[in-house]
C-alpha cells in the first residue's frame, strides 16, 4: 500500500463510511497546509476548552459550571474515536493496519463534530493480511500500544482516570465497528471478530464487559452526564451506570 493511487483509493473507500473515517495524507517530514497543528500540550489545553464551553453553552450555563475533567473526557473520546475509526475501517475493507505516530498526525480545531486529522503517508505502508485474528493483533500493538496509549498518558494530566480514559477508547472501537457494519452489513462477521479479539486485549479487557444479551457496555463512564444542569444528563447507551 505504498503507491499514492493504491493510498488514494483506500482513503476514499474508508471515508465512504461516514465523517469520524475520513483522513487527508501528508509527506513525512513535510507540515500539510492550512490550519494544522501537532498533537500538544497547548492544543489539547485549547480544545479542552473548547468543549468545556461548548457542553456549557449546550445546557445553558456558563462555561466554568462544566467540570475541567468532564471536558477532557469527552475531548478524549472524540481524539480516540477519530484514530481509531480510520484504522479500523482500513483493516476491516483492506487488512491493512495503519500505525500513525501521533508526533507526525495533524489536527485542526474544530468544536462540535469530527476533529480533521491528517495521517504521514508512511502510516500505510506495510503489506496486508486478510486474518481478522492477525489484523486485531497488529491493532492492539501498533495502534493501542502506539498513539492510542499516547494520548491517554496526555489526557491524564487532566485529571481523568485511566480507568475512564481506556473505557472511552473501548467504546470509541465499539462506535467505530458499529457505524462499519452499519453502513456494510455484509462485513459484520469480519468487522465482530476484529474487535471481539480486540477487546479482549489489555488495557480494553479490564475496561469492558459484554452483557447477557450479548451487548457490549464499558466499566466506567465517560462523565458527560455530569455536564448537564445540576450533573442529571442522561447516560450513554454502554454507560457502566446504565442498568
Amino acid at each position: 500500500m505504498n503507491s499514492p493511487t493504491a493510498v488514494s483509493a483506500l482513503i476514499e473507500d474508508v471515508a465512504e463510511l461516514g465523517p469520524f473515517f475520513a483522513v487527508q495524507v501528508h509527506p513525512p517530514g513535510t507540515e500539510p497546509s492550512g490550519p494544522w497543528q501537532q498533537m500538544s500540550r497547548p492544543l489539547l489545553e485549547e480544545r479542552v476548552s473548547g468543549v468545556q464551553e461548548w457542553l456549557a453553552t449546550a445546557g445553558g450555563q456558563p462555561p466554568g459550571a462544566v467540570e475541567r475533567r468532564v471536558a477532557a473526557s469527552v475531548c478524549h473520546q472524540g481524539l480516540a474515536a477519530r484514530l481509531v475509526s480510520p484504522a479500523l475501517a482500513a483493516a476491516v475493507l483492506h487488512g491493512l493496519v495503519l500505525a500513525p505516530g501521533l508526533a507526525d498526525s495533524r489536527w485542526q480545531l474544530v468544536i462540535g463534530g469530527p476533529v480533521p486529522l491528517s495521517l504521514p503517508e508512511g502510516a500505510f505502508a506495510g503489506g496486508s493480511t486478510a486474518s481478522p485474528i492477525q489484523l486485531a493483533g497488529e491493532l492492539s500493538r501498533r495502534l493501542l500500544d502506539g498513539p492510542l496509549r499516547e494520548l491517554a498518558d496526555a489526557m491524564e494530566a487532566f485529571s481523568v482516570s485511566r480507568h475512564i480514559l481506556w473505557g472511552n477508547t473501548a467504546s470509541a472501537v465499539n462506535g467505530a465497528a458499529t457505524m462499519i457494519t452499519a453502513a456494510r452489513p455484509d462485513l459484520t462477521a469480519r468487522t465482530r471478530t476484529i474487535i471481539s479479539r480486540l477487546l479482549d486485549q489489555p488495557p480494553l479487557g479490564d475496561a469492558t464487559e459484554t452483557t447477557p444479551d450479548g451487548a457490549f457496555r464499558r466499566r466506567s463512564c465517560c462523565l458527560i452526564y455530569r455536564a448537564a444542569p445540576g450533573g442529571r444528563g442522561a447516560l450513554c447507551g454502554d454507560c457502566a451506570l446504565k442498568r
